[in-house]
């Protein structure tokens, strides 16, 4: 199984998740189909069907949860002060032929967000062909559109 990295603020956010879905929120829908039950005639049971719904919902989140943080690594220090990009780097890079300059934050995939255009995925082509490069090296990506160069200008 791949290693997921994660912040360890994200980390913690999904921990914490994890437990209020185990120790709240599935005692409380136990609870809600107990009731439900005591209703009478499950078959016709709206309370009952609309619980176990969400018994089901919770469950899955709980073991979408626990498998991500099995395979979770926390980025350390030592990690993100390096002089090479990582996850959690920012980076300046100049494109080969236009000079034009774009910054890109590499972050863990379970942070990536879609509408964050400076940010990219370590998972992504981008983010594998900038982890583990310095300053001054030329990346070259491929795309759809062929091979892009970038230069690295500055990590931080």
């Amino acid at each position: 199984m791949k290693p997921m990295y994660l912040s360890q603020a994200q980390f913690d956010k999904l921990h914490s998740e994890l437990i209020q879905l185990k120790k709240v929120d599935r005692l409380d829908i136990i609870k809600a189909i107990a009731e439900a039950r005591e209703h009478g005639d499950l078959s016709e049971n709206a309370e009952y069907s609309a619980a176990k719904e969400k018994q089901v919902l919770i469950e899955r989140k709980i073991a979408r949860l626990e498998e991500t943080l099995a395979r979770s690594r926390v980025m350390s220090e030592e990690m993100m002060n390096s002089s090479q990009v990582h996850i959690g780097s920012k980076v300046k890079l100049v494109d080969v032929a236009s000079k034009e300059e774009i910054i890109y934050e590499i972050v863990p995939t379970a942070e990536f967000n879609t509408f964050d255009p400076d940010a990219v995925s370590g998972d992504s082509p981008v983010g594998k062909a900038l982890i583990g490069k310095s300053v001054n090296d030329i990346v070259e990506i491929k795309v759809p559109a062929g091979i892009l160069s970038y230069k690295v200008v500055e990590i931080f």
